[in-house]
């Protein structure tokens, strides 16, 4: 992970931190291709949390947005879930 990167991770956290008391809802939003898995990748990713999720193709059907609203035990929790979704093929975070 390069430094801006990294910066940007270390600042969500301390503002989740500040904005939030734990466990909390959470909500992400993604936008990835239509193709192949990358739906399902998404869904794996916060399969078995109990997470509420919801897709919505665009209009000509070449992205999906999807909104994940989950329970989230720390900040920490949600900076590693955007590390682990990040490796998705053109998925673009929110």
């Amino acid at each position: 992970m390069d430094k801006k990167t990294e910066e940007f991770y270390d600042r969500l956290k301390v503002e989740l931190d500040m904005s939030n008391t734990w466990p909390a809802e959470y909500l992400f939003k993604f936008i990835v291709p239509t193709v192949s898995d990358n739906v399902e990748q998404v869904e794996l990713a916060f399969d078995c949390m109990g997470a509420v999720i919801k897709t919505r193709k665009s209009k000509t059907g070449k992205f999906t947005s999807i909104s994940v609203d989950v329970t989230m035990k720390d900040a920490q929790e949600i900076v590693d879930k955007y590390l682990e979704v990040s490796t998705i093929k053109g998925i673009i975070s929110l």
